[in-house]
Formats: structure tokens, C-alpha cells, sequence
């Protein structure tokens, strides 16, 4: 257990004082991030926070100060304003004086020192989980005795050693914060997407919730998280967090740095600030396995992009790869990011690939009223975002329109297949009347030959649940494989030419929705035939009104794993639309859900081998007469 020397700042580093432009700063992180030494959270999470909170207090615009204002495009609908101060001959920074943060630096050590008595909890190099379950009493009990969920500002030691006041991971960084000041440094953050608990111990193989979420449940600080895992709860992302070293924590606490200044207003110097310090750890190598950080610079780069550097677009890719490689896909902000990113760039079938990808990602949750954030991201794109693609597309008659697309259709589908799934084995409903009435609207959008034109299967447990489909599903499979064994030594264009031009040119003459391929080929079919079958089909008829060769259109094939939607299967696919019956069937409560939780994995395996159902998680109780 090493002591921390007092002197956190070199004399180099000391001159940089008084902090007054963005430069500066950059210049503080830069000399801190190269020493051999770790950084300390305490003493830099004081700066950050000073300089936020300074730069965003609403004083500034309410007392009339003179100030020059950006407005720039927040998503289609509205708009947010930067505000930027009058221009200084330096820069506009009010000074941070180096005896202010310095004296608030040995505050924060002192309340520290002077509330645990490290001798109590023995010599040991590695933290206990009562050491750090005293040290999260400590900071619990000097706040104010308010829960804080969705003010800004409040993540910073600062807005602690001022006000008194954190919110979720600011309590979470002051106790790793206050380990550090104890010289124990193997109590590090483990960052989910929406909360925050710690590891220690050697390998850091334990786990301790040491702060609080939602409504404020103390009663768990000190518990291991391994509840949380097992309920497979989004907020604990299948035990996949961010694990952080004290590098990868100096990027968190400069991630969740806030620059707004009221609802629609941000400083510039802030956003400003937040953008060079995260590209600074970027080229450290401390955001490689961050998604959200990369997601927040992603952000900050599209509404002002530094020279020099890589696009937007790029980050946003890059988050999504890391949360992939890093965190097998647990992450779903990455997804979302970038959906918004195409989506006020009116990229629309992109974004909605991407929401879709965002829905597959939540799909291998249980949802829980703890993920009230994640829901309310994936209830704004469904009744909000998306109605208003369909309302832009819509109101003209372009060719290129993704309502004449049937790849967004399967997009769409897959999104709320992933919601639906999601649903399922969960306590609580996700799905109500508020989801049925938009996704009844977004389908209607779409014409029912575009809708027709997606290849849908379902799983082998949706399909015993939906009997009309599993025929169909089987006979698809059965031509499929027809196809595959006739074509079997050809090339892949003329694959493409045979799959598909010719059973779409059928399909157009006859009016059918299937028709096998071993009846037009037949099943003595030689090479030489097929290029002459293919010449030899002359659409004509009221059908068809031109003599130009049939377009090759691939398919778009799409699985469908939850039950509501598998059962919507037939209706989608509808020539005319039951919206009735789609309401009804997508707010019906989940068929797994009446059995009590699913099994998933491991536990349906055991279920398996026992004779039990998988869908259940416990045999049903006699009742008692």
C-alpha cells in the first residue's frame, strides 16, 4: 500500500496556473498522462469541474451579459444554441487559480483521512470490501439528503467539496477517488452504460455497489453485483462493464463532463475543452476500449470537427467495432449514437440498420424498471424518430424512397423483434398501446408488395407457437435447398439469375407467392438450359406493360426469435393490413412471461436434462382444494 505524495502537481506543472484558456488545460492533462506515475482522480476532477461549473452557470445569460450565440442543428425538429462569451485579448477562461483548487484538493483528503482509520481494516495491499463499504458511508453521508438523477454538473468532486452534492457516478468516483487518497490502488470504476459499482481485491475479481441509481436503493452499497448479472439486467450489461484503470478513469470523468448551460444552450469553451482532453487520451490509448467516450468525441467532432483529424462517421463505427470485440455486443449506446448521427444527416435507412442493430443488442436482456434510460431512448426512436422518417419520406413520390425499400422494412421488423424479445422472461411489460399505434402507421407506409418482397423465418420455439407458419417455413426451406442442389456447379451470377429473376418473373405472371423451382426447371435439367430457360420467359399481359428484362432484386431475408412478432409473421406480410390485429397481438403480455422468468443458456440446459420446460423457471404449485 504505497502513500501518495502531497505534492500532486510538479513546480512545471504548478506554472501552467492560473488555467485560462483550453490550451492550458490541454497542456496540464498532457504532462500529467505521460508521467510514470498514476494521475490523480481527486486533483483532476476538481479542475474539470471548476471550469464547468464556472462556465455554465446560468448567471452568465440571466443577468444579460453580452454574448454571441451559435445555433446548430440538434435532430429535425429543433435546435440548440452555443453560447459563447465575449472574446477576451487571451482567451476567454475566468482564471483558475492554482490556491483554490489546491485548498479544495486537501479538503477532500482531509475528510478522508479524518473519517477512516485505515489501521482498523488491517495492513493488507489489497482493499476489503469493509474498507471500501466505510469509505462509500463517508461520502453517502456528507451529501445532502436529496437523490439527484437528471441534474447536470453534479459529477464532479467539485460540485462535492462545494455543494455537497453528486449524482450516481459522481459517488462512485469520489470513493474510488478516496481509496486512492488511502494508497489503496486496486479499487477501480466498472463503468455499465447507465451506472456505476467498483472492483478490488486481487485481480480485481471482487465487485461492491458503492453508489446509488434510480430512486436511491443504499441499502446495496457494499453488496456484490452479481444480482444484477444474473437478472440480466441492462444496467449491468451482462457483467461486460467498462473495467477501468486509472487512465481509462481520467477519461471518464472528462466523458461525463456537461457543457449545457440551460436545456437548449452550451458553452463552447467547455465543449471545446471536452473535445481536446478526449482527443489527448485518444492518442494516449486510453478510449481503445471505451465505446461511450468514443460516442461523446464522435458527437463533439460533428458539430465542429477538428482538422486533421478523422470523421465523425468514423468514431461511430470505431465505438461499435469496440463494444463488439470488447464487450460481445452487451453495449447498445454505440448503436444508438450512430442512429442518431445518420438521422440528422437524413441518412434514414442507415439509422434505422443501426436502431435495428441497437435492438439486437438489447434483445438478450430482461427488462427491469432499473432501465428506465434505455427504454426511454428505444420508446423516443420508435414514437418519435421514426414516425417522422415515414412523415419526410412520404410526402413525396421519389423512386429512391425507403418506403419503396424492402430492406428498411426488414429493419424496422428486426428492431421491434428485438424489443418484443427483450419483453420476454421480464417482469414487467415493455410493450403497451403507446408502441402498437406508431408501429401499426410505420407498416401501413409501406406498400404490401414491398412487404411481401422479405424472406421471414422464424425460431424453431415461435414457429410450435404459430402452426400456420411452420408449413410455409418448411416448403421455403425445401425449394431453397431444390436451388442449391441444381445450381449447386455454377457460377454465382447465374445462381443469382435463376434464384431469383426467374421465380420473381413467376411470381409477377402468376400471381403466386411461392412457386417450386423443381416444376418450371424440372429435375433432369442440364447446364446448356439454363441460359435458354432464362431467355426463353417473355413477361406480357396486363401484368406487364414493358418488354425490358426482369430486375435482379436479392430479397431480403429476415429471422424473427421473439414470439409476438413471429406470430405478427402472416399479418405483415398481408396484402391488406389487419391493424387490429397487430395491435393486439404486439400488446398482449409476453407468452414466456405467464411461466415466470426464461431460462437462457445454462439454466435451460439443466431444465432440459431435468424434463423441465425451458420456457419456465420453476414447475407450477398445486393448488390446494
Amino acid at each position: 500500500m504505497g502513500k501518495r505524495n502531497m505534492d500532486a502537481l510538479s513546480e512545471e506543472e504548478k506554472r501552467l496556473f492560473p488555467l485560462k484558456t483550453v490550451t492550458s488545460v490541454v497542456s496540464l492533462f498532457e504532462s500529467i498522462l505521460k508521467r510514470t506515475t498514476e494521475p490523480d482522480l481527486a486533483l483532476l476532477s476538481i479542475i474539470v469541474g471548476c471550469i464547468e461549473n464556472t462556465l455554465t452557470c446560468n448567471q452568465q445569460i440571466l443577468s444579460g451579459a453580452k454574448s454571441t450565440v451559435i445555433t446548430t442543428t440538434v435532430d429535425e425538429t429543433s435546435e440548440k444554441l452555443l453560447a459563447i462569451p465575449p472574446v477576451r485579448k487571451e482567451d476567454d477562461f475566468p482564471e483558475i487559480e492554482w490556491p483554490i483548487v489546491e485548498a479544495l484538493y486537501v479538503k477532500f483528503r482531509a475528510v478522508i483521512k479524518s473519517s477512516v482509520d485505515v489501521t482498523q481494516y488491517g495492513c493488507s495491499e489489497f482493499a476489503t470490501r469493509e474498507l471500501v463499504k466505510k469509505v462509500s458511508d463517508v461520502i453517502w453521508n456528507t451529501l445532502t439528503r436529496s437523490y439527484y438523477k437528471d441534474r447536470a454538473h453534479l459529477q464532479s468532486l467539485y460540485s462535492y467539496l462545494t455543494g455537497n452534492k453528486l449524482d450516481c457516478f459522481g459517488v462512485a468516483l469520489a470513493v474510488v477517488a478516496g481509496c486512492q487518497v488511502l494508497g489503496f490502488n486496486d479499487v477501480h470504476l466498472a463503468l455499465s452504460e447507465d451506472h456505476a459499482w467498483v472492483i478490488f481485491g486481487l485481480d480485481g475479481k471482487e465487485t461492491a455497489e458503492v453508489t446509488w441509481h434510480g430512486k436511491g436503493n443504499e441499502d446495496k452499497r457494499g453488496q456484490p453485483v452479481d444480482a444484477g448479472i444474473q437478472a440480466r439486467s441492462w444496467l449491468y450489461v451482462s457483467g461486460n462493464p467498462v473495467i477501468c484503470s486509472r487512465f481509462t478513469e481520467v477519461a471518464s470523468l472528462v466523458s461525463s463532463i456537461n457543457p449545457s448551460i440551460t436545456a437548449t444552450t452550451d458553452s463552447l469553451e467547455v465543449a471545446s475543452m471536452q473535445q481536446a482532453l478526449l482527443w489527448v487520451l485518444y492518442d494516449t490509448g486510453h478510449l481503445t476500449r471505451y465505446p461511450m467516450a468514443l460516442g461523446n468525441l464522435a458527437d463533439l467532432e460533428e458539430l465542429s470537427p477538428t482538422p486533421g483529424r478523422c470523421h465523425c462517421g468514423q468514431l461511430f463505427s470505431q465505438a461499435i467495432e469496440v463494444a463488439r470485440r470488447c464487450y460481445g455486443n452487451s453495449h447498445v449506446y454505440p448503436y444508438t449514437y450512430q442512429g442518431g448521427y445518420f438521422y440528422r444527416n437524413r441518412m434514414y435507412k442507415e439509422a434505422l440498420e443501426s436502431w435495428a442493430n441497437a435492438a439486437d443488442a438489447i434483445r438478450s436482456y430482461n427488462y427491469s424498471r432499473e432501465d428506465e434510460e434505455i427504454y426511454k431512448e428505444f420508446l423516443e426512436i420508435a414514437n418519435e424518430l421514426i414516425p417522422f422518417v415515414m412523415k419526410v419520406e412520404g410526402s413525396g413520390h421519389s423512386a429512391r424512397s425507403i418506403l419503396k425499400d424492402s430492406e428498411c422494412f426488414a429493419h424496422l421488423l428486426r428492431f421491434y423483434d428485438g424489443i418484443c424479445q427483450w419483453e420476454e422472461g421480464s417482469c414487467t411489460p415493455v410493450l403497451h398501446i403507446g408502441w402498437a399505434k406508431p408501429l401499426v402507421n410505420t407498416i401501413s407506409k409501406f406498400d404490401s408488395q414491398v412487404r411481401r418482397h422479405v424472406v421471414i423465418s422464424c425460431s424453431e420455439v415461435a414457429e410450435e407457437d404459430t402452426p400456420a407458419t411452420k408449413p410455409q417455413a418448411k416448403e421455403q426451406e425445401k425449394e431453397e435447398r431444390l436451388v442449391d442442389s441444381h445450381v449447386g456447379g455454377k457460377t454465382a451470377d447465374q445462381k443469382a439469375w435463376l434464384g431469383s429473376t426467374v421465380l420473381a418473373a413467376l411470381t409477377d405472371l402468376c400471381g403466386r407467392t411461392v412457386l417450386s423451382p423443381a416444376f418450371f426447371l424440372g429435375p433432369d435439367t442440364k447446364t446448356g438450359s439454363y441460359t435458354q430457360a432464362i431467355h426463353s420467359l417473355n413477361i406480357s399481359g396486363t401484368a406487364a406493360s414493358t418488354d425490358s428484362p426482369v430486375k435482379i432484386v436479392n430479397k431480403p431475408k429476415l429471422y424473427l426469435r421473439s414470439h409476438k412478432m413471429a406470430g405478427l409473421k402472416d399479418l405483415l406480410l398481408s396484402e391488406k393490413l389487419n391493424t387490429h390485429a397487430i395491435s393486439l397481438q404486439l400488446t398482449a403480455q409476453s407468452q414466456v412471461q405467464l411461466g415466470g422468468r426464461k431460462l437462457r443458456g445454462e439454466e435451460a440446459k439443466d431444465a432440459k436434462q431435468e424434463g423441465r420446460d425451458a420456457n419456465l423457471s420453476r414447475p407450477k404449485r398445486t393448488r390446494k382444494e
